[in-house]
Order: C-alpha cells, then structure tokens, then sequence
C-alpha cells in the first residue's frame, strides 16, 4: 500500500492506494518545513494523520510539498521516518515534480503550477531538468493570483472606464484605495490578499477590459517562462486554481502565443495516483 501525500501551506491531502485502487482519502492542515519547524510538523502527523488513517498501514510513503527544498528534505524525512517506523521506503519530493507527474505522467513536456504563486519546468519524463526562476511575486510569479490581483488593481483605479467595477470592488470589499495600500505595502502576506480577489475577477470576465488583464498576466507567463525553454514542440500542462477556473483564458493566451496546452487540473492528487499505478507496473 502507497499512502502519497500533496502538501501546501494550507492544507496537506492524502491518498492511501493498494493495487491501484484509492482505500482512503484524508486531510489535515497544511506541512511547509521551510515555514515550520519539526514540532510542528509533528504534531499534525501524530495528532491529525495518524488519527484519521486509522488502521491504514502503508508499505510505502511518497510525499510531494511546497517548501521542501533539497536542503529540507532530510528534516521531512526524518519526520515521516519517525511517524512511520516500519516504513523502509519514504520519498519526499518538491511540489514541482508533483505537478510533473501529475500532468505529464512519463512523458516529456513542460509542466506549470499556477495559483498564489507561479512555477514551470521542462520534465523529461522522469525529472526537472530546467527551471526558469519563479522569482516571487514583486520581481516574478507572472501567471499567479498574486500578480493577477495586482494587475487587476492597477488597471481598475487607472482605467476610468471601469468605474462601475470600481464601485463595485469597494463595496463588496468594504476596502477604499488607501486600505488597498495598506494591505500590500504596510501589512504581511500582501500576495495572498492580491490573489483573494481572483474571485472578484473571475465574476467580472464579462467585462472585456478585465478579461484583457487576465489574458495579459497569462501572456506574459509564457513570454518570460514557458517559452524560454526554447521547446515549441513540447505541450504545457497546468495544476493550480488560476489555471483550472481560468481555463478559457489561459487557452486563449497560449493561443496567441503559439503555446500548445494539455492536461489542466485543479489539484495533481489524481494524476499522482495514476503516475504510481504507472510506475509500479513499468518499474520507472
């Protein structure tokens, strides 16, 4: 039995598969070891998982989280060790290659996580082997929530044409301009609030100057990454929010920028499920 887990900072799933078929589906809060420290990480492995697994018993744990860069991989593994005692094969693995396999399976092609934040890579069908830097979303993150939310406001408090989407921004908000700077100037965790208007965003698609801002943060994702890779060739498929309820408009971008795009899935635990089957059947 393979328990694989596929962590964010907000919320860790986990699927428990035996003979490719799903036993049991759990959630628990999310596991970031760049942000937490073992304690805590601890804790909702023994408090949360261990409680809801029940008398699941993996063979196998593989473990696919943001914030598990190479520097912090022996600490997750060391914790998932401990918690798994009699566990001889735990693998922990960066959301990147869980994104890869998720929407690439084995096969080669360009992978992209698009949600608060942006990431690509060019996959070989079994690992990264090039990474345009994400950068964060001052310097980077085109494509994300973060970066839509920001071209979202500047274009709606400079474009006097939507004054109605103005109006009706800062009602539902409750927010008035200078609150809006307030938050991401003055205030922690300015990216997460830039990409909490997504939604707002999304219900106004009917507007075509907002649809345009969408489309534009999609472009310009392709421009600096996924076509400075240089492989034409390769199709690109997507995991992340942006990219599932934006669809249209990310079709729409890659369109204009002769991006060909694949697989486009809201979360990778499914296609994670699938690329284990995969593996335990060809031993890749």
């Amino acid at each position: 039995m393979i328990l694989i887990a596929d962590s964010g900072s907000t919320k860790t799933d986990w699927c428990a598969v035996e003979e490719g078929r799903v036993v049991k589906r759990v959630s628990t809060s999310g596991i970031n070891p760049y942000h937490q420290d073992e304690r805590a990480i601890r804790g909702i492995l023994c408090g949360e998982l261990l409680t809801q697994l029940g008398d699941v018993r993996p063979d196998r744990v593989v473990f696919y989280g943001s914030g598990c860069r190479e520097e912090k991989v022996p600490m997750m593994t060391s914790l998932l060790k401990n918690v798994f005692d009699n566990v001889a094969d735990i693998q922990v693995n960066g959301d990147l290659i869980g994104a890869a396999r998720a929407v690439l399976g084995v096969e080669e092609g360009i992978a992209c996580i698009l949600g608060t934040g942006s990431n690509s890579c060019l996959y070989d069908g079994h690992r990264i082997v090039a990474n345009i830097p994400p950068l964060g979303y001052i310097l980077g993150d085109e494509g994300s929530g973060a970066v839509l939310g920001k071209m979202f406001i500047n274009e709606m408090l400079k474009n006097s044409s939507l004054h109605h989407v103005r109006d009706e921004f800062f009602r539902l908000s409750r927010l008035s301009e200078s609150d809006i700077i307030e938050r991401v100037y003055r205030q922690p965790q300015a990216n997460r609030f830039l990409a909490s208007i997504a939604p707002f965003v999304h219900e106004h698609l009917d507007n075509e100057a907002v649809r345009a801002v969408v489309i534009d943060n999609f472009r310009q994702f392709f421009l600096k990454n996924v076509k400075r890779y240089r492989r034409p060739d390769l199709a690109c498929g997507f995991v992340g929010s942006m990219a599932w309820h934006f669809k249209a408009e990310l079709c729409e971008a890659a369109r204009l920028e002769g991006v060909s795009v694949g697989r486009v899935v809201k979360s990778p635990m499914e296609g994670l499920v699938e690329y284990q089957l995969v593996c335990s059947q060809t031993l890749c």
